[in-house]
């Protein structure tokens, strides 16, 4: 008999990661990795006897359709494998979705009206689910939301200050990465359970980025709200913008709201202020004034949202990095590091250099940590936890 296998998919706006997990023995355990890098010409890359593989795949009128999913699955599978279930990353579950779920017509009706909130992520989610209906219509599909870990934080932190009615309607602060920081937390609390079960900030820094203030492993505030264009500066996305600049630039530069939805997800961030790239690895590459201004700027804002999740979270005993910056890049983590020095924030010169796990000097009143995320993990095992409680749907 075949093994069985789960698939953990996880929709980004510019690219798929696929998790493949061997689930014959009750748990997710991987076997295989693969990214399919879209665009003009997408492609997987995949590792295959210790050597990174990279095939070209179709290029999809309807962006990833079933001729990139059915490509990139004969790869990952090898042929050798039943499918147990996909399970997917999807960015807005709303008000409606609070943990995981088994993915039917009305739970994608659902999914799809939350699009407005989630433009670029949301449609990508719903063409995957849809291209694996039709090619494995009898599998079990789930869905696990990037907003439901931060269910769990009060009012006053999801809240706007915007009519009762309109906050009631869905309105409202939810924050996002939830699957990332889930991650975290249970690694950290149980590597480091004397700080992971404390007040601790975590920052998810790649081309979206956020970070969130966590007690005892739970959301207590983070820095992303309505959208994925709140919070801090990212690669093409402003972060926290006066909404007053939102009015003039309605008024004096954009005819509509679809032209200055486009722009605030594609031309601001760290491609705007640098005029250069969005990238940090570019920008650090790059000795021009503007790069380093954008970088910069990068630093400034992340650390003072830590500040300000301090506030939150009632202090802090730990900082985590984590995301493709966070983990890879020990330039950005000292920038970080340079505005909390008040804070009592200390780098171990070497250990951030070498992107070791524990980053903090022994003289640092916060533990700092570098945790590499899995999604991929999460998503498999949450849907694992749904099927052995409610059986396949």
């Amino acid at each position: 008999m075949n093994k069985e296998v789960g698939v953990a998919i996880n929709a980004g706006s510019s690219s798929l990661k696929i998790g493949i997990f061997d689930i014959s023995a009750g748990s997710a355990s991987r076997v295989r990795q693969g990214t399919v890098l879209l665009g003009q010409h997408p492609r997987l890359k995949y590792q295959m006897g210790g050597e990174i593989q990279e095939i070209e795949l179709p290029l999809a009128a309807d962006g990833v359709g079933v001729g990139v999913i059915s490509n990139v699955l004969d790869r990952l599978l090898q042929g050798d494998c039943h499918i147990g279930f996909v399970g997917h990353r999807i960015v807005h579950g709303g008000l409606i979705f609070k943990g995981p779920t088994f993915l039917n017509g009305e739970v994608i009706s659902q999914i799809g009206s939350l699009t407005p909130m989630a433009p670029l992520h949301q449609p990508q989610a719903l063409n995957v689910i849809d291209a694996v209906f039709s090619l494995y219509p009898s599998v079990v599909q789930t869905a696990s939301f990037d907003t439901a870990f931060h269910s769990s934080q009060c009012s006053l932190a999801a809240r706007l200050a915007i009519p009762r009615a309109m906050h009631d309607a869905g309105i409202r602060r939810y924050g996002f990465h939830g699957l990332s920081y889930k991650y975290v937390s249970g690694f950290l609390q149980k590597f480091a359970p004397c700080v992971g079960g404390g007040r601790v900030v975590c920052a998810h820094l790649g081309n979206g980025a956020s970070l969130c203030g966590m007690v005892d492993g739970v959301s207590i505030d983070t820095s992303m709200g309505f959208s994925a264009l709140d919070g801090i500066p990212m690669a093409t996305r402003p972060g926290t913008i006066d909404p007053g600049v939102l009015i003039h630039l309605l008024r004096s530069e954009f005819p509509d709201a679809d032209k200055l939805e486009d722009f605030l997800y594609h031309r601001c961030g760290l491609l705007g202020v640098s005029g250069i790239s969005g990238d940090t690895q570019a920008l650090l590459e790059d000795f021009r004034p503007a790069a380093r201004e954008a970088l910069d700027l990068f630093c400034f804002r992340i650390a003072g949202e830590i500040g300000r999740l301090a506030v939150s979270i009632g202090g802090v005993d730990a900082l985590v990095f984590t995301g493709g910056i966070g983990e890879h890049q020990p330039e950005i983590r000292k920038g970080i590091e340079r505005h909390l020095t008040w804070l009592g924030l200390s780098l171990n010169e070497a250990a951030n250099k070498t992107n070791a796990t524990v980053l903090n000097a022994k003289e640092s009143a916060i533990a700092a940590f570098l945790i590499p995320t899995d999604e991929e993990q999460v998503i498999a095992d949450e849907a694992l936890a749904i099927i052995s409680q409610h059986g396949r749907h």
